[in-house]
């Protein structure tokens, strides 16, 4: 199998690695609008390299996509154009839009799109929502979702990054959905800035909070924030009229009990996403393999992505406004 990859940041050249080291990759082709880095880290890894231009017509099987989310839409659009499978990193787009756009594009094709969101890999993850199918949490009742940054982000990437809910709340959101089997009717979302003044700036928040009201009325908590000092922190507890579970609690949680007696969590913290979630995106690019070679349907689509969006927009206006939102106001 030959697959090529757009965008050689940092998270495109740790998926060119995992590709390169799996047993039915025969060959990595990487290219980025900076020829320069795509050069770099063609020669680190030992891959090839192409120009942007020419990967859909370089023999390539599949596209893996960790480009700029601004390049999304046409490279997906380009990929199933060519009959060439494609795994793009969230966002499809950078609005709602102009997700409905690429959806609409390629909805009368039968190539497949994966998109990243890569907690439904997660081995946690995966266990909670089996938890919950099997019915041995009973029915439920409440989840609570944690996404704590350790440090924001420069500003450059927050003014252009459409807001901590379209951000990073997303990855939240769509694994509600996945783990709970529901969907999210009604939001009601706040957020605060106390840390550096750019979130201000760009119209954004450093910290958030919001309640979401599932369809069979359980009811779903998401926090958020920049600032998270003690390490990055992400769980989801998912608690039933019988049991619960959590995902994301493990020895290097960045938690303390000051109970007396309970003795600290041995760490080191996870320093960030990349860390904590390395086996999930090794997985998650293996299933795309199998998505490639047609033994499986892609495991999220990009409906499944819009779905998400809709929530965070949905959040957005409810902080902007201060009031409940329906996802009905929000859906186009």
């Amino acid at each position: 199998m030959r697959l090529g990859l757009a965008g050689t940041g940092r998270i495109g050249a740790a998926h060119a690695e995992t590709l390169k080291g799996f047993d039915e990759v025969e060959s990595v082709v990487v290219a980025d609008v900076d020829p320069a880095r795509a050069a770099a880290a063609a020669a680190k890894l030992g891959v090839e390299t192409a120009a942007l231009d020419d990967l859909f017509t370089a023999g390539i099987d599949g596209l893996v996509v960790t480009a700029a989310t601004d390049a999304h839409p046409g490279l997906i659009i380009a990929a199933v154009d060519a009959g060439i499978p494609v795994f793009c990193e969230k966002p499809v787009a950078a609005d709602i839009p102009g997700t409905l756009a690429v959806i609409d594009r390629i909805g009368a094709s039968d190539v497949p799109v994966q998109i990243g969101f890569q907690r439904r890999f997660d081995a946690g993850y995966a266990a909670a929502r089996a938890a919950v199918a099997s019915g041995e949490l009973g029915w439920l009742h409440t989840l609570r979702a944690t996404t704590f940054d350790p440090a924001p982000p420069p500003a450059e990437y927050v003014a252009h990054s459409g807001g901590l809910f379209r951000d990073c709340g997303v990855h939240d959101f769509d694994v509600i959905r996945w783990v709970s089997g529901r969907e999210v009717e009604e939001v009601y979302a706040i957020g605060a800035n106390r840390g550096e003044r750019f979130f201000a700036d760009a119209g954004d928040v450093d910290t958030a909070a919001a309640t979401l009201t599932l369809d069979d009325g359980t009811l779903a908590t998401v926090s958020l924030t920049r600032y998270n000092g003690a390490g990055y922190d992400v769980r989801l507890d998912v608690l039933g009229s019988v049991s619960g579970v959590v995902v994301g609690l493990d020895d290097r949680s960045p938690l303390r009990s000051v109970e007396p007696g309970v003795a600290p969590l041995p760490g080191p913290a996870y320093p960030g996403f990349m860390e904590r979630f390395r086996p999930a995106y090794t997985t998650e690019l293996r299933a795309f393999l199998d998505v490639v070679a047609g033994r499986a349907p892609s495991p999220c689509v990009a409906a499944d992505a819009l779905e998400a969006f809709y929530i965070a927009e949905a959040c957005e206006v409810s902080r902007r406004e201060r009031r409940p939102v329906k996802l009905a106001e929000v859906r186009r």
